[in-house]
């Protein structure tokens, strides 16, 4: 038997038990890169510092390196791979193309341009989260205003998205001219994708967000399993099309200026989520739980990497995902070409 059946008074679920073996061991792994951040490192520390930090009797060094320092950072990284991998899978599913991160179709672009332009008004970080999410939700209108053809059409939405992405870097670019240079420095790296120095503010504001936004995109799952088919066979279901691509896109970008705003555009996490989890679980239909999964630890593992290096040598995590990710799209990109010539 190849599937567990779930019951829910009238409603049952049917999952396949690669699946949720592929779940059980990434959220396995997840959990042992939290432990092993946590308790290790530089400072090597134990579940009983821990405690006596909750409670207020360590020391005041270790409460300020577990406290202050590695449980919102933890927590930061934790949030953001989980908030790139859901965006991600969804974003691939209904276009039905690999290729459609979005990280490379615009709304990774539009919320750092967001972001940066509320650091450039107000002159700090106060108000990065909600400028985040207007830059992503206005570089969704426009791409879909530029792509619309009475409905979404996922083509041309790639192609647009791409073009708008390469038009957001230019001004961005022009953005960093108008700060300081010190100022400058912190968002050049911020824009690479950086985990360093997090805090409870940034846990919190992107956490705050997630236990809704993450919920309602798995509960979505059914749905825009079916609005990814052929057009034609998704109206043949009786379904709003137009409509459920748009509140798909909406989710998506919410999820991206949430943790675009904790850690800055972290490249290519949300585009490697879905392909990876894929191949792991043989799934062809929407996997959001496996996709979040592996963006978690995908930016995680890029985390630790950037913490491991000998002082002086640090670089942000960004560099980290892009080494995963440029491998990952070549593939694609060449097995994507093979199937189009067969």
């Amino acid at each position: 038997m190849n599937t567990l059946t779930v019951r829910f008074g009238p409603l049952s679920v049917r999952m396949p038990w690669r699946l949720i073996l592929t779940n059980g061991v990434l959220l396995v792994l997840t959990a042992a890169l939290v432990w092993s951040g946590l308790f290790r490192g530089s400072y090597p520390a134990t579940p009983g510092d821990l405690l006596s930090a909750l409670t207020g009797t360590a020391d005041p060094v270790t409460s300020m390196i577990l406290l202050e320092n590695r449980l919102p950072r933890l927590a930061t990284a934790l949030g953001v791979g989980l908030a790139f991998g859901l965006a991600g899978e969804m974003i691939q599913t209904l276009l039905r193309n690999p290729l459609a991160s979005p990280d490379i179709i615009g709304f990774s672009a539009g919320a750092a341009v967001g972001a940066v332009v509320t650091v450039v008004i107000v002159g700090g970080t106060a108000w990065v989260v909600p400028g985040a999410l207007i830059g992503g939700f206005i570089a969704a209108g426009l791409i879909l205003s530029l792509s619309w053809r009475r409905g979404v059409s996922p083509g041309q939405l790639i192609l647009i998205g791409i073009g708008v992405t390469l038009t957001l870097g230019v001004l961005t670019d022009l953005l960093l001219t108008r700060i300081d240079t010190t100022s400058a420095a912190g968002v050049m790296k911020w824009l690479v994708g950086s985990l360093n120095a997090r805090s409870w503010t940034d846990a919190g504001s992107l956490w705050a967000g997630l236990l809704f936004l993450g919920p309602l995109a798995l509960w979505y799952q059914f749905m825009l399993g079916r609005i990814a088919f052929e057009q034609d066979v998704a109206i043949s279901f009786g379904l709003r099309l137009n409509y459920g691509r748009v509140l798909t896109i909406g989710l998506a970008v919410a999820l991206v200026g949430l943790a675009v705003a904790a850690s800055g555009p972290l490249p290519f996490v949300a585009f490697v989520a879905g392909p990876i989890a894929h191949g792991l679980n043989g799934a062809s239909r929407p996997t959001l739980l496996s996709a979040a999964l592996v963006g978690a630890l995908v930016t995680l593992s890029a985390d630790m990497a950037s913490q491991s290096l000998p002082d002086g040598f640090g670089l942000p995590a960004g560099v980290f995902t892009a080494l995963v990710g440029a491998p990952v799209l070549i593939t694609v990109l060449v097995l994507h070409s093979k199937r189009q010539r067969l």
